[in-house]
């Protein structure tokens, strides 16, 4: 019979193939906001005038969806004291955006599934957004 132990050392010859592991949910998040970001610009005044913004403030969403994916890259990319404000700064520009788009439009549904009273679904996958944003704001590229 063979036993596995574990060591919560800290060692890097243990930790080695989980160095690269912060890159998972940071690509997902920031794949997310870009997609997001930049389908927000083709019709901007129409879809601004569709969810009942004024379109300054759709544009800003849009800006701010574009520089937080970009960050996140940026952040994990530059392992140094600007990337680690990098990751912070996108973490914080992600919890913002998310706190509106579940107050805006999500809240009051907690399944991601389109309803008649929720047409653009319920508030799941923001608060999966939102909780990964406090956690990159928080943590920063320790993440």
């Amino acid at each position: 019979m063979t036993t596995t132990s574990y060591s919560d050392t800290g060692s890097a010859a243990g930790l080695a193939d989980l160095r690269a592991a912060h890159w998972l949910p940071r690509l997902a998040v920031a794949a997310t906001f870009l997609y997001h970001g930049a389908i927000k610009f083709p019709g901007m005044a129409g879809q601004a005038e569709f969810m009942g913004l004024p379109l300054v403030v759709f544009a800003l969403v849009a800006l701010g969806e574009l520089a937080a994916g970009a960050g996140l890259i940026l952040g994990g990319a530059l392992r140094t004291r600007l990337g680690d404000l990098a990751t912070r700064a996108s973490g914080v520009v992600v919890a913002v955006i998310m706190v509106g788009a579940i107050v805006l439009v999500h809240w009051g549904q907690w399944s991601n599934i389109p309803s008649e009273s929720h047409p653009f679904g319920g508030m799941e996958f923001q608060t999966l957004l939102l909780a990964f944003g406090l956690y990159a704001a928080g943590r920063g590229n320790n993440i």
